[in-house]
């Protein structure tokens, strides 16, 4: 996800997104651990994700 899309978000549709990109590293890392995971770069991608989301809050917070 393009960091110029999240910034574009509402508070509430970044908390939300959040919410929703931890479910997904819970589920990915869960696959992981039972061998299913396709795609093991998945779990990089959403944590990268996840940091650029807590990033545009922090900074939503401080400005």
């Amino acid at each position: 996800m393009k960091a110029s899309v999240i910034r574009e978000m509402s508070a509430d549709e970044l908390q939300k997104k959040l919410t929703e990109l931890k479910d997904e590293l819970f589920h990915l890392r869960f696959q992981l651990a039972i061998n299913q995971l396709d795609n093991p770069h998945k779990i990089t991608e959403v944590k990268r994700d996840i940091a650029r989301v807590l990033t545009v809050i922090n900074e939503s917070k401080n400005a």
